[in-house]
C-alpha cells in the first residue's frame, strides 16, 4: 500500500477528508524540501501548540497539546511541503495574530479560550468561503487554514494519546468482521 492511500484510508476512518495538497505533500515526503527555520522559533511552536489545542481541546480525552501535535506539524511542514506552501503557512500564522488583534486589541496568545474559538472559527468560515469561489482557479494557493486544520487532525489521530484515547483501540485485533453494530455516540474505531 502507498503512503497517500494509507492517508486516505486513515482519515475515510476518522471521517473528514484531506485536500488534494496535503496528499500531494504526503506522497512526495523526501526530505529534500527546504527547511524553514522560522517554523523552528519558541514563539511559533507555542502559537501552533495553543491553535492546535483550540482545534482539538483538551476534554475527558487528551487534547492536541497533549499529543505535541505542534511538533508534527513543524516536522511535516518542513519535510514535506513545498517552500510556496511553507510560506503560505507562515503568512497564515501572521494572519492569524493580526486578526486577533485586530479583533480584540491583542495577540492571539493574549486572547481568553473562549475568544480564540470565535476568532478560529470565523476563520474557519473564511477558509469555507474561499473553497467555494467561482473564480478560483486549480493553481491557487490553498488556504493556510486548510493546512493547519488538516495537519491538526492527522497529527493528533495518529498520536498516542489520540488513536488510544479519543478513539477505540485495541492493541491486538482479533478475527476481521466486516459488519459491526454501531450505535450513535461511539467513538471511531482507531484501527
Amino acid at each position: 500500500m502507498h503512503r497517500r492511500d494509507a492517508i486516505r484510508n486513515v482519515a475515510i476512518l476518522l471521517g473528514t477528508a484531506i485536500s488534494a495538497s496535503t496528499l500531494s505533500a504526503l506522497e512526495s515526503c523526501t526530505g529534500s524540501a527546504p527547511k524553514n527555520y522560522d517554523l523552528q522559533k519558541p514563539e511559533t511552536k507555542t502559537l501552533l501548540a495553543e491553535i492546535a489545542d483550540t482545534i482539538i481541546p483538551r476534554t475527558d480525552t487528551p487534547g492536541a497539546k497533549d499529543a505535541k501535535v505542534e511538533e508534527f506539524i513543524i516536522v511535516m511542514m518542513n519535510d514535506c511541503y513545498k517552500k510556496e506552501d511553507q510560506k503560505v503557512f507562515l503568512d497564515g500564522l501572521s494572519k492569524i495574530d493580526a486578526a486577533s488583534k485586530k479583533e480584540f486589541n491583542k495577540s492571539f496568545m493574549e486572547i481568553t479560550p473562549e475568544q480564540r474559538t470565535k476568532l478560529l472559527t470565523a476563520i474557519e468560515e473564511e477558509r469555507v468561503n474561499y473553497n467555494k469561489r467561482k473564480d478560483k482557479k486549480e493553481g491557487d494557493p490553498t488556504h493556510y487554514f486548510q493546512y493547519l486544520k488538516e495537519l491538526t487532525l492527522l497529527g493528533y489521530f495518529t498520536s498516542e494519546p489520540g488513536a488510544t484515547k479519543a478513539l477505540r483501540y485495541v492493541p491486538i485485533p482479533g478475527k476481521y468482521e466486516g459488519c459491526i453494530p454501531y450505535t450513535k455516540g461511539e467513538k471511531a474505531w482507531a484501527v
